[in-house]
């Protein structure tokens, strides 16, 4: 597989049509056809057959921007439910003080804290050279769905305003939801990591935690 620079204005290319993803319109995601279209061969990226080897590069560090970008996301709507709960009132006492939304508070917390040592592990193992395989797919499958469940219950708390447009969380868990296809679905990532893992016991090496 190779990659190839291809300009809009050759010959044969078209945009087809904006593909709506979760709500997004602005044409960011596009069905794109080429008929016939040619370029000169100095368009190929790097050497020919190493397209694959450019993407994965450039995916790991894409995959770390994703969840360092999901864990602002988490605290926010971390920070939205607990000050919503603090003044919000219902059968004669606020919701802060409803055990079962405090169970939501303290599993967030602890979420949003394993989440964001998984990423600063793996960024560290990144920038000492290390490929860092199993810990960005770890922190890839792991970030994305406390994403998705600390946003699902401060939509809870806030109950029919949370799926109004009233706040961000209703936008935000449609990105949530995406957030466990785009740069490989979570079954894939706990693949590689279990693949390595195994690998690794195989060899008569167990698993070194770094701790």
């Amino acid at each position: 597989m190779s990659q190839i620079v291809v300009p809009t204005d050759t010959p044969g290319f078209e945009i087809v049509r904006p593909v709506p993803v979760m709500g997004e319109t602005d044409g960011s995601h596009a069905e794109v056809r080429y008929t016939n279209v040619r370029v000169p061969l100095t368009n190929v990226l790097g050497e020919a057959g190493g397209g694959f080897r450019i993407a994965q590069r450039r995916l790991g560090p894409g995959r770390i921007h994703h969840c360092m970008r999901w864990l602002g996301q988490m605290q926010r709507a971390f920070e939205i439910m607990v000050e919503y709960s603090l003044h919000r009132e219902a059968y004669g006492s606020t919701l802060s003080e409803k055990q079962t939304v405090q169970n939501w508070i303290a599993d967030s917390y602890v979420e949003i804290q394993a989440a964001r040592l998984l990423t600063l592990n793996a960024a560290a193992k990144i920038d000492s050279g290390d490929e860092a395989r199993v810990e960005i797919s770890a922190i890839k499958f792991f970030g994305a769905k406390v994403l998705h469940d600390v946003i699902d219950r401060a939509i809870q708390v806030h109950g029919a305003r949370g799926v109004s447009g009233d706040t961000p969380l209703e936008g935000m868990y449609r990105g949530a939801r995406a957030a466990r296809i785009y740069d490989g679905p979570d079954e894939t990532h706990r693949m590689v990591v279990s693949r390595r893992i195994l690998q690794s016991f195989k060899a008569g090496n167990g698993w070194d935690f770094g701790v």
